[in-house]
Formats: structure tokens, sequence, C-alpha cells
């Protein structure tokens, strides 16, 4: 290979997913803290962990480093939490970019390194994203990051151009001296400003002041590069020599494996190798599909001794058992029991909520790489410290000697954030099986996600209130039967208390209303399926089942609705010299719906308000045997007449309903859905009755003046083709020859509820 070639490779890989900055290594970035020169490492003032790595050294005097600002203005903020959608690498660098006044433009962001003391959520403790906290805990600690780097630059330029730091302005990532009319880039004043000490108090600005803070036209940081496709996610990243590894689970849950035959597995093409971990059995190959078929050629043996054989029907019924006694007592305010025993009424309810996948965008996976006592692992990790802890745990590591560089990822909803780290877990077991021969990349299928993955957790509810005579609540009682989230879980110990799961009841428990009897009770069951919190945790049951109760309650003393008064109309001649009916102005040769209560009426308009069809030598009747059934029984034996077009209707079938519509020979028409308040005088009444009989069966005249058709408004059915088809069966099964004059087209009201017209 040239030299040329060979720098070009080079450059390559030093490239970001960007393609515009060069790529960024944390571990050199917080060890070297000014690279050549040309950058400058911002950071609040921590002590120092106890177990830090002894390659990752403080930058400049600082532990906790956020920002960086190299010779080419670019700002890159360093997020503690990951990015999987929900938007926290543009929230956390409009803080800190916010109060370092930089040029949003110049922004980018990169994950931190894994290091609990430096980057641990303040919520949590542990380095983590979940429970909607990453904005929440970091609202204060980036603009602090952003105003002390601000206050540095000023430090610089002050010193630099011998002025009072007061004298100078920030604004767009420039620094400036009015007096003077000097001013300086961000990019200039970094070496200098990281030689300086951090001022241990900033100034934070006041929202009134907020520049990108609150602004909903900033572009998201992270939308250019996913919608280029350049940005990366743990399925997209790869090293030298990756092999792809998919594991084959077992059948039910607690399975274990008892034997396995991979002689067919590694006759694949591309299959590498296949060992045996406590999850069950890797396959190794060259590529997914490889790996996937030679995961289908495997025979293994299950040993179902200890697993979860009961299913949904079984644990429903055992669940409802439980719902028939009481449970651990989560709350009890005064007396619940006597309070529904004297209420006027009692409402009760059950509520069923069975077991969900998670299913993010993007499946799990993972690329791990162990080499000379050292692991590194690439995933889009959502608990960063746990991760770190499992992988050392398996391996026979110290914490500190696993790196972990949190990638893009494609959704969670939780499933990201297992305490129990299950996706590292089993990439740590692969690269252990294989004594760390090669770098692997661990992939879930969609199918290994819903079927062998972890689900929020079946629950039942029951839920009593007692009311009042007047409808008011005096008495409330929530019974709760499901699985514990956090039991057997490193969180177990400040989340369970006396028996009960907090997750369990949160939302049922802190009730915003006022009752004065209120008792909530939990029975923790024990089932062998895999569970994990989803999106919103216990809210997302229990929030659910007490809101939809309290309008189960609610119900009876709902007032009546009272149907809106009429709107005044135009006067009709204003109206028709329009174009317009009383339902607007109509396309030309366009059906259109009216709703009169139980009754559809069709009006075809023409601009000028004038009806398509007319009496006289443009009106033409039905087929000949149609006649008599189109004649009402009271009406006399003389001939019908048509009224430019002929609707068919049968006493005793249902009326069509609006939006029941299609069009007879063109495309379908969608009729207008209207309320039953547009026409509060005819809903119900006779009089549309008469007025659609009449317009249907014959001549006559309505009784009510109302119901009369009025001036260039025709209740017809349709109108002539101007382009006639190729050919239509006639009535008698005869084709009609393509110029051939056809009659109008009438319209046909069916028991089914289609209207269909010639328009």
């Amino acid at each position: 290979m040239s030299a040329r070639g060979a720098r070009r490779r080079g450059e390559a890989r030093t490239m970001s997913a960007r393609g515009l900055q060069p790529a960024l290594d944390r571990r050199q970035l917080l060890a070297s803290g000014l690279a050549a020169g040309a950058g400058l490492v911002i950071g609040l003032r921590f002590p120092r962990a106890a177990g830090a790595a002894a390659d990752v050294a403080p930058a400049a005097a600082e532990l906790n480093a956020f920002v960086r600002i190299g010779s080419d203005d670019t700002v890159t903020v360093l997020s503690k939490h990951v990015e999987f959608g929900q938007g926290t690498y543009t929230g956390l660098a409009t803080l800190l970019a916010e109060e370092l006044d930089a040029d949003w433009a110049t922004v980018r962001v990169v994950a931190a390194p894994a290091d609990v003391e430096r980057y641990k959520n303040l919520f949590f403790g542990v380095q983590g994203t979940g429970g909607s906290t990453a904005m929440a805990n970091s609202w204060e600690q980036m603009r602090r990051a952003g105003a002390t780097a601000r206050a540095l630059l000023v430090a610089a330029a002050a010193a630099t151009w011998s002025v009072p730091a007061a004298e100078l302005s920030v604004a767009q990532g420039v620094v400036r001296h009015a007096a003077s009319g000097r001013s300086a880039r961000f990019g200039e004043l970094a070496a200098r400003a990281a030689e300086l000490e951090p001022p241990a108090e900033v100034a934070l600005k006041d929202p009134k002041q907020f520049v990108l803070v609150g602004r909903e036209d900033l572009p998201r940081v992270d939308v250019p590069e996913k919608s280029r496709g350049a940005a990366r996610f743990a399925l997209d990243f790869t090293l030298p020599g990756l092999r792809t590894a998919l594991i084959a689970r077992p059948p039910r849950f607690g399975a274990r494996v008892r034997g396995f035959d991979a002689s067919e597995a590694r006759r694949v093409p591309g299959v590498v190798d296949v060992v045996q971990i406590p999850q069950g059995v890797a396959v190794l190959a060259e590529g997914f599909w490889a790996a996937k078929r030679g995961r289908d050629a495997l025979r293994v043996d299950w040993d179902e001794s200890g697993a979860e054989t009961r299913g949904t029907v079984e644990l429903v019924a055992e669940y409802r058992g439980l719902l028939a006694r009481p449970g651990l007592v989560a709350r009890s305010d005064g007396d619940a029991e006597a309070a529904l025993a004297g209420a006027a009424r009692v409402v009760s309810a059950e509520y069923e909520f069975p077991y969900l996948a998670h299913a993010p965008m993007e499946p799990l996976d993972c690329v791990i790489r162990v080499s000379e006592g050292r692991c590194e692992l690439w995933t889009g990790a959502q608990l960063q410290t746990v991760d770190q802890a499992v992988a050392a745990e398996v391996l026979g590591l110290e914490p500190s000697r696993v790196a972990i560089e949190t990638m893009l990822a494609g959704g969670s909803f939780g499933r990201r954030a297992t305490p129990q780290g299950d996706l590292v877990r089993e990439a740590a077991e692969i690269a252990k099986a294989i004594r760390g021969a090669y770098p692997v990349k661990l992939v879930w299928t969609r199918d290994d996600d819903l079927r062998g993955g972890r689900y929020r957790p079946l629950y039942l509810h029951r839920l009593e209130a007692g009311l009042d005579a007047e409808g008011r609540i005096v008495g409330w009682t929530h019974r709760i039967v499901g699985q514990s989230l956090l039991t057997g879980t490193p969180f177990e110990s400040f989340s369970v208390k006396d028996g009960i799961d907090e997750s369990s009841v949160e939302g049922a428990k802190q009730l915003p209303y006022a009752i004065p009897n209120l008792r909530v009770d939990l029975h923790t069951t024990k089932v062998g399926v895999p569970v994990l919190w989803w999106r919103s945790v216990g809210h997302t049951q229990n929030g659910y089942a007490t809101e939809a109760f309290f309008d189960e309650g609610a119900r009876p003393f709902r007032a009546p609705t009272r149907a809106p008064e009429r709107p005044s109309a135009p006067p009709r001649r204003a109206r028709a010299r329009r174009g317009e009916g009383r339902l607007g102005p109509a396309a030309p040769g366009r059906a259109r719906a009216r709703d009169r209560g139980p009754r559809l009426f069709l009006e075809l308009r023409r601009p000028g308000g004038r009806g398509l069809a007319r009496r006289g030598r443009d009106a033409q009747g039905p087929p000949r045997g149609l006649r008599g059934r189109l004649r009402r029984r009271d009406q006399s034996r003389q001939r019908a007449r048509a009224d430019g077009g002929w609707h068919r209707f049968r006493s005793g079938h249902r009326a069509p309903r609006r939006g029941d519509a299609r069009s007879g020979t063109g495309r379908p028409v969608q009729l207008p859905r209207l309320s039953v308040a547009a026409h509060p005088r005819d809903a119900g009444g006779r009089g549309a009755h008469r007025a659609f009989d009449r317009g249907a069966h014959g001549r006559g005249r309505a009784r009510r003046a109302a119901d009369r058709p009025r001036r260039g408004e025709r209740r017809s059915g349709a109108h002539r083709s101007a382009r006639p088809p190729a050919a239509l069966p006639s009535r008698r099964g005869r084709e009609l020859k393509p110029g051939a004059r056809l009659r109008p087209a009438w319209v046909r009201t069916t028991s089914d509820a289609v209207l269909e017209s010639s328009g």
C-alpha cells in the first residue's frame, strides 16, 4: 500500500461519524486535558474517585469534565446520559451552551465515559438514565459547567488584552471588548484559559436572559447524523476480526441446557464457534445471517425441571383468588370498610394488565473486547454503573478496568436499564468462554426480544368506591396483585419496605384526591417470568386503573348534555346565488349527504344554485318494472313522475348512516360526518321522513313549509354521466355500448348502508 493510501485510511479511521470533526477519544481527553495546545477541558471540582483508572488522570486539575473547546471553535459537550431518542443530548448541550454563550452551530455532543464518581445521576447515586431525571438532575450542574467555562475564557481575554474582565462581553462564541474594538473567538482563547484556575463561584443567568433554553425551533444535535445515516449505533460498530453472536435461549423461562448437538450448526458457512453459557448456547459467526442459520441448525436438549410452566390463564385464575382476600396494607386512612358498608351506592370494577414487552426500535446489541486484563464495551448503556460492575464480576476484573463507550440507542422504554445487566452479562460470558480470542458483537433478534426478554408484569386490580346520595366518594379500596420489579435487585434495599415494593403501588397509593376513608393493599406474587420496569413504571397500570375507575363511578351522575342552538343562517336566496345549500357550497356534480336525524338526503349542485336534474324534458323515469315498487301504498294509481333521478328505498330497511357511501361508477365519495345538532329542528321529526318519501316516490307536497325543497335545491338521486364508461350492465343483463346515451343513474340505498351515486 502506498504512503498516500495508508495516510488516507488512517484519516478515515480517525474521523467521527459526522465526517467533519476529528474523532475524540474520551480517555485521552481526560488524561491529557490539553492536546497539542489546542483544547480546553472545563469541569466542576469533585474529590477524585478512589477506584479511578491509572490511565484516566484529572484534566487541568478538574475531575468532572463536561465541555471541551477546540482550536476550531468546536464546543464538545460530554453527556453523562444516554441518547435514545428522547433528546437528552440536545437538552444538556442547550443548558451548557446557554451559560457559555456559545454559537449553537459549533456545538457537538459525545457520551461521557463510565465513571460513577464524576458522571453519576444526582438522583440515583449511580451513572444512569431513567425516571425522566436527565434534565432535572443536570439542570444546575450543566449550567454551572458552562458558566465556569465562560468565566475562564473572559479571564484569558482580559489577561491577553490587559483590560478589566467587567468590560468584556460574550456572544455567539466570541469575546469582545467594546472600548478597543478587539474580539477573539473561543478557539483562540482556549489554550490560555486552560492554564487558569477556575473560579469557585459563578453567576448564572436570569431566565429572562435565556437565548437558547426554551426555544422550540432549536435544531437537535443528533438529527443531522441520523437523517443522513451517519449516526453510529452499537449495531453499526465494528472492529477488526469481529464475530457476531446469537444465543439459543430456552423455550420456557427458567429452563437450562442439558446438552446440545452443534454438528449441523458448525457446517453452516461462516460459523466459527459454538459455546455454552449459563443463558443458553451461543453461535459465533462472521456475520449475522450465518449466526442465525447456525442457531437454527442447533439441536438443544433443555432441562425444564425448574422452568415456569404456568400460562396466562392459570396465572390470572390464581391472581383472582388473591383478589378475594386482603393483602399487605400500603396505605390506610380512616375506615374504608365501614364507609363502604354505609354508602348509598357502591361501585366496583376489576382491571387486568397483561405482560408487555418493551420492543424498542433497535433490539439489544453490544460489542465486547477483552485483552490484557481489560474489557471494553460499546453499547447503548442506560445504567453504566451496573453494566460496568456486571462485566467486572463475570471476567474477574476490577470495575475500573472495564471501559464503556455509550453509543446512541434506538429506543429503550426501560429495557436497557436492567438491574441485572443481562445484555452485558451475556456478552461477558461469551467473551469468557472464548477466552477473549476475538471481539464479539452480541445481537438480540426481534424474536428474542419478544419471546425471551423482560416484561412489564401481569397485574390485576380490584377497586371499590362508596358514594353518598349526592355522588361524593366516602370510601375507597384498591387491591393490587402482581410481581415485584425490584425484589432481588440492587435497588431492593431502599425501594422495598415491609414486603411492599413502592413501584407496585405508585399511582395508587399517592392519590391526588381528598378521600376520607382510603385503603390500598398489595399481593406480591412469585412467578418465573422475568420482569422489568416499563415506561412510567407503576403508573403505567396503577394510574390507568385509578382514573378509569373514577370515570366509572362518575358516569351515573353526569349531567345530560344539551345540543347547541342552531346557528343563524343567511337568507335562502343569498345562499342560492352563491351555489350553497344548508350545508355550504358543493362541488360541481358531486353528491353530498345531509343528515336529518334518521334519514340521509342526497344533494346535487351546480354553481349558481340550480339543480342538476330538472323537470320536463330532462326528467327520465326508472326502468318500467321498477315503477310499481317505487309507488307508495297510500298513493294514487297515477304514474309516478321522476324528480331528476330516483331513490330506491324499501320500508323497514335501515337508513344509511353518515359516512357510508361509495361511488357506483367512479371513485369513492366520502360523505361529510355531521353532528345531530346540525339540524336539530328536523332531528327525529316526521317532516323529514315525509320529505324523503316525497322526493323518492313521486309528487306530493310536504305539509310543513320548512320541509319543502327550497329554490335551487333538488333532492335528486344523480345526474347524467358526462363521460360514460366503456360498458355498463343494464338491469336485464345487457351491456351498453360505448357512446350510448345513458339515463340518469338512480341512487340506490341498500340495507347494508352503502350509498351509490354516479357522481
